[in-house]
């Protein structure tokens, strides 16, 4: 569900400065305005939202005609920044590193409001703390975050991140690589513990936020460029409203939003999109006051712990990275 953070940045830029962009937003189609959204990701529980608002028709009560595209090799950052779509799921990692370098694009709002992700291991593993991964193989991505919240949360326990055999596996399923390769990786709980569930193989799991405020980030985010925002605001406004309401909806009943997903999305294990929207309904929104929202001391906290662990190379502005201004009114 992750993907590299510093992943053709340089692309980005040349992208981001195109004039010869095709415009998605301004397309219409039956009366309603053409719209893209693009995921970071194979399809989970983490877009059931947006799914969710399509096949409810919450799009469409806002005129739009949403149509929700995958990934493939360009990433939805690099997408968005250049106007080939107009929404992206991102992350904060990668849109602070990503607006260091310029481009320019904006969370609009958070997907989740606390950090779902953490480092796993089977339980046979006997990894139940970060001073346990000294001498054991990780299996990671390559990005040089990575090891640095590793460090982070290894000092904390006084163990030297050095003394960790960091592999790089790429998109090899977890279940296969700690059976063969490694020892422990990093995931997301709401998909692959949700699965280890189903499986019956227990799991250690470390949530990164546990060790500190600074690590309780937001991912995935929405993200939309500023160039948009500037120039079609209200589409903005609507797009946002209609996937509140249909991540409220998958708060409020997980067992039918989940019947969406699986419906738009059949190659999906139903009992997996089941089981993970459940244990994510209550962790949408979380103890914020509304869903989507973001604070200011999110973005510092964590832009400060980037620079800190030099992850960023120009300077980073917390309060241009984000708004709130399009959720909607409460």
């Amino acid at each position: 569900m992750k993907k590299m953070i510093l992943v053709l940045l340089a692309a980005l830029l040349v992208l981001a400065g195109c004039s010869s962009t095709k415009e998605q937003s301004s397309e219409k189609k039956d009366g309603l305005k053409k719209v893209t959204v693009v995921l970071d990701w194979t399809p989970n529980t983490n877009h059931t939202g947006l799914y969710v608002a399509k096949e409810k028709g919450y799009f469409k009560e806002q005129g739009l005609d949403v149509d929700i595209i995958k990934p493939g090799e360009a990433g939805a950052d690099q997408l968005v920044a250049s106007g080939k779509a107009d929404f992206g799921i991102g992350y904060q990692e990668g849109l602070t590193q990503a607006r260091t370098q310029g481009v320019p694009i904006v969370s609009i709002a958070a997907i989740i409001q606390h950090n779902t992700s953490g480092f796993a291991s089977p339980a046979g593993k006997n990894i139940k703390s970060p001073k346990d991964f000294e001498g054991k193989k990780y299996g990671g991505y390559g990005a040089p975050v990575e090891e640095a919240i590793m460090k982070s949360i290894m000092e904390k326990d006084h163990a030297d991140v050095k003394k960790v055999d960091i592999m790089n596996i790429g998109d090899t399923d977890y279940f296969t690589a700690v059976k063969r390769d490694i020892d422990f990786a990093w995931i997301y709980y709401a998909w692959t513990g949700i699965e280890a569930e189903l499986r019956g193989e227990k799991l250690n799991m470390l949530y990164v936020k546990d060790y500190s405020d600074k690590l309780d980030y937001y991912t995935p985010v929405l993200t939309a460029s500023e160039k948009l925002i500037a120039k079609d605001p209200d589409m903005v406004k609507a797009f946002v409203a209609a996937t509140s309401k249909g991540y409220e909806y998958a708060i409020s009943e997980p067992d039918k939003a989940a019947e969406i997903l699986s419906k738009a999305e059949p190659d999906l294990d139903k009992d997996l999109v089941k089981k993970s929207q459940e244990w994510l309904a209550s962790r949408y929104r979380d103890d914020a006051e509304q869903w989507g929202v973001q604070k200011l001391s999110v973005w510092k906290n964590y832009g400060e712990w980037m620079k800190e662990n030099k992850l960023l190379e120009g300077d980073f502005n917390p309060k241009e990275a984000f708004t709130n201004e399009f959720l909607p009114k409460k």
